[in-house]
C-alpha cells in the first residue's frame, strides 16, 4: 500500500514537473499569512479583538466575492493572465492594507483595505488543482491519480496553513505582524508571476476550447455540488471559530504570540493525514469518506470548548487537525467529479470560496463572542457548524453526475451526492 501510494506520488510529479508544486505552495502562502495574520495584525495596531475579526472578516469576504469570477476568468481566458495580472494586483494590495493597519487608520479605511486586499488574491490553490487533475487525466491517469493530485494540493494548503500563521507568530514575537505581511507581498509577487508564467499555464484554457466555449454555452451544474459547497461552507464556520478562539484563550492566558504556533500544530497533523488520504482504497467511497470526516469533526472538536490552558490546547489542536485535510479533499474530489470541465476553474473556486466565506462570517461573530463570553464560547460555536456539516453529509445519497455535451462521451460515470429531498 506505501509502495503504491509513493509510485502515485512520483507519477502526479513526473507528470507535473518538480517546479510547479513549489511554486503553488509559496504562491499560497501569503493567503494563509493574511488571512489569520489580519486578526492578529489588526489587533495589534487597534487593542481590539472584535476590530481584528472585522477587519479580517472584510477580506475574506473580498476573496469570496471575486474568487468565482477569477475561476470563471480562468476558465474563458487561460490562467497565465489572469493568475499575472491578480498577483501583481495582490502585491500592492498587501502591502497598502499593511501600511493602513501600522498607520491605524479608522476601522472603515482598513475594512475597505482589507476588502482590496481579498478580492486581488489570485486563487493559486484551487486554479492549482484545476490545471493539474486535467493534465494527470489527459496522460491517462485514472480517478484515483486524480485523488492523489488533490491529496498533495490539499497537503500544500495545510502546510501552507502552518507554516503562514507560525511566521506570522514568530514575527509577533520577534517584533510585529507587519513584518510577515510585507513577506506575504513580496511572495504573491514573485511566486504567482512564477506560477502563472509556469509551461501548463496554458493547459485550462486549450482544455475547454472547442464548440461548447465557442457558443458561450455553460453548462449546468448538479444539484449535489452546490450540497458540498453547504458542508465546505460549515466546515470553513468550524476554522473561523477556532482561529477566534485561538486567540482569544491565548490572550486570556497572556501569551497571545503563542496564537500562530498552535495553529501552526493543528495544521501539521492535518498534512500528515491529508499525505496518507492517498492510500485510501476506493472501495471506501467518496460520500463514507465525506460523512467519517464530518462526524469525526464534530466530535474532535467540542475539547475544545473545556480548554483552559496553553498546553492542553496544543495537546487537543493536534488531534483535532487530523479531521481538516480529509474534509477538505473529500470536498474538493467531490467538486471535481460534479462539475463539467469546461467549469472546472470556477468550480474549485467557488468550493475554496464557500469554505473561506464561512471562515470570514465567523472571524467576525466569534471575535465578538469571544469577547463577551470567553474563548469556550467561540469553540462552541464551531462544534455546532461540524454538526450541521455532519447532518449535510449524512442526508446526502448519490447521484449519477450531469456531464456536459461535449464531455459525456469521454468522461466516464463519477459517484456524486445530492439530498434526497432533490433525489429523482
Amino acid at each position: 500500500m506505501a509502495q503504491n501510494t509513493r509510485d502515485a506520488y512520483r507519477t502526479v510529479l513526473r507528470m507535473t514537473g518538480a517546479l510547479l508544486p513549489v511554486l503553488s505552495f509559496f504562491g499560497r502562502l501569503p493567503v494563509a499569512m493574511i488571512q489569520f495574520g489580519s486578526v492578529l495584525l489588526v489587533t495589534e495596531t487597534s487593542g481590539s479583538l472584535a476590530t481584528g475579526g472585522i477587519v479580517a472578516c472584510a477580506l475574506a469576504l473580498g476573496q469570496v466575492t471575486l474568487g468565482p469570477f477569477v475561476g470563471r476568468l480562468a476558465d474563458r481566458r487561460g490562467q497565465r493572465p489572469v493568475v499575472l495580472a491578480f498577483s501583481l494586483g495582490n502585491a500592492v494590495a498587501i502591502a497598502a492594507y499593511t501600511l493602513g493597519a501600522v498607520a491605524e487608520l479608522p476601522t472603515p479605511a482598513l475594512v475597505a483595505l482589507g476588502i482590496i486586499a481579498g478580492a486581488t488574491i489570485p486563487g493559486i490553490g484551487p486554479l492549482a488543482r484545476a490545471r493539474v487533475v486535467p493534465l494527470v487525466r489527459a496522460g491517462g491517469g485514472d480517478d484515483r491519480l486524480a485523488g492523489t493530485v488533490l491529496s498533495l494540493e490539499s497537503t500544500m494548503d495545510e502546510l501552507s496553513f502552518v507554516l503562514g500563521p507560525a511566521l506570522v507568530g514568530l514575527a509577533s514575537v520577534a517584533g510585529h505582524p507587519a513584518y510577515a505581511f510585507g513577506a506575504a507581498a513580496l511572495l504573491v509577487a514573485v511566486c504567482g508571476t512564477a506560477f502563472a508564467l509556469h509551461p501548463t499555464g496554458r493547459t485550462p484554457r486549450a482544455a475547454v476550447e472547442g464548440p461548447t466555449r465557442a457558443r458561450g454555452a455553460r453548462p449546468r451544474l448538479p444539484r449535489s455540488v452546490y450540497v458540498v459547497r453547504a458542508g465546505l461552507l460549515f466546515l470553513g464556520v468550524l476554522l473561523g471559530a477556532c482561529g477566534a478562539g485561538i486567540t482569544a484563550l491565548t490572550e486570556e492566558l497572556g501569551e497571545p504570540g503563542q496564537a500562530g504556533l498552535v495553529y501552526a500544530a493543528m495544521g501539521v497533523m492535518s498534512a500528515v493525514v491529508g499525505l496518507s488520504m492517498a492510500a485510501v482504497p476506493e472501495c471506501f467511497g467518496l460520500l463514507a469518506r465525506w460523512r467519517v470526516a464530518t462526524a469525526a469533526a464534530a466530535l474532535l472538536s467540542l475539547p475544545l470548548v473545556w480548554t483552559d490552558s496553553l498546553a492542553g490546547l496544543y495537546v487537543v489542536v493536534t488531534f483535532f487537525g487530523a479531521i481538516y485535510a480529509p474534509n477538505l479533499i473529500t470536498g474538493f474530489a467531490l467538486t471535481e467529479r460534479g462539475v463539467p470541465p469546461e467549469r472546472l476553474a470556477e468550480g474549485m473556486t467557488f468550493a475554496a470560496s464557500a469554505f473561506v466565506g464561512g471562515q470570514a462570517v465567523t472571524l467576525a461573530v466569534a471575535g465578538r463572542l469571544a469577547e463577551a463570553h470567553g474563548a469556550g464560547a467561540a469553540f462552541a460555536l464551531g462544534s455546532a457548524a461540524a454538526a450541521v456539516a455532519f447532518v449535510i453529509a449524512l442526508i446526502a445519497r448519490h447521484e449519477p453526475p450531469r456531464r456536459s455535451r461535449r464531455g459525456a462521451a469521454a468522461q466516464p460515470p463519477r459517484a456524486v451526492v445530492t439530498p434526497d429531498a432533490a433525489a429523482p
